[in-house]
């Protein structure tokens, strides 16, 4: 007997039958349904989802993840519905719920959770042996991620997402399991607030090592290296946000990335910025 098809919230899903008409609210998840060849079967997306771009272009927008426009998704008649414990609205979802025949809660919180997306919308959409080639990918990923860890001494960072105010992740965020999975151990400790705020003379921040600068949701450039450097005494670095933050098909390529740039700073005379 196969293993039953649940999503984060337990619910039980079967094969879509007929010609599934999918609205994502999920921009991570729009780009794992376009890489299972389901971009066809796409109505309706936010306007944050924007890989893979040409694709996406001819995909109407239906908001934001966080302002969805409920009457632009009914005219669109989707069949499914792809959702987010921390990116959509509980309020807009159960609206969306009403008359939307099937929604898929989707809660990864670590890379491994990606095996389960892709079991479960590779079974739900009939696209199993492109999941497996996701799987494959990530499996190797993971193995190389875990090399790079156990290569290097452990390093306590500070990942920041904004500015005024400063804000970081906790070690409970999907983004502090990826940084972990090369060594990157994120600060502060406390796992909640999941988003803190900053004060820079906190007596935590003295364990930290070196600062990474998001690309993502605050776009920090060069000037910010030398400003977070200035405030912490610390070497700061910028880093690709999408490849820390997106899960779904991105996560191999995101462990890849941090693997690679782990070794890369770890090297004598490799300049970060700051």
């Amino acid at each position: 007997m196969s293993e039953a098809l649940l999503d984060a919230l337990g619910q039980i899903h079967t094969l879509a039958t007929g010609e599934p008409r999918i609205v994502s609210l999920v921009p991570s998840l729009t780009e794992l349904l376009c890489e299972l060849g389901l971009a066809d079967r796409l109505v309706g997306r936010t306007g944050f989802c924007i890989h893979p771009r040409d694709t996406l272009r001819r995909i109407p927008k239906v908001g934001g993840t966080k302002d969805v426009k409920v009457e632009a998704v009914r005219t669109l008649a989707p069949t499914h519905l792809v959702v987010n414990i921390d990116e959509n609205r509980r309020d807009t979802v159960e609206a969306l719920a009403a008359f939307v025949p099937t929604v898929i809660v989707t809660h990864p919180c670590m890379p491994a959770d990606n095996f389960g997306l892709y079991r479960l919308f590779g079974g739900i959409f009939g696209r199993m042996e492109e999941a497996a080639a996701l799987t494959r990918a990530l499996q190797a990923a993971i193995a190389e991620a875990a090399a790079t860890a156990a290569g290097l001494p452990p390093e306590k960072v500070l990942y920041l997402i904004w500015r005024q105010p400063w804000m970081a992740v906790s070690p409970a965020t999907y983004i502090a399991a990826m940084l972990a999975a090369v060594g990157w151990q994120t600060l502060p400790a406390a796992t909640e607030p999941r988003y803190p705020e900053i004060d820079w003379r906190a007596p935590w921040l003295g364990e930290v090592q070196r600062v990474l600068l998001s690309s993502e949701p605050y776009r920090f450039g060069e000037a910010h290296l030398a400003e977070v450097t200035a405030l912490c005494g610390r070497p700061a670095m910028a880093v690709d946000g999408e490849y820390c933050s997106w899960y779904g098909s991105r996560a191999a390529a995101g462990l890849h990335y941090l693997a690679r740039l782990r070794r890369a700073v770890a090297r004598p005379g490799v300049q970060t910025g700051g």
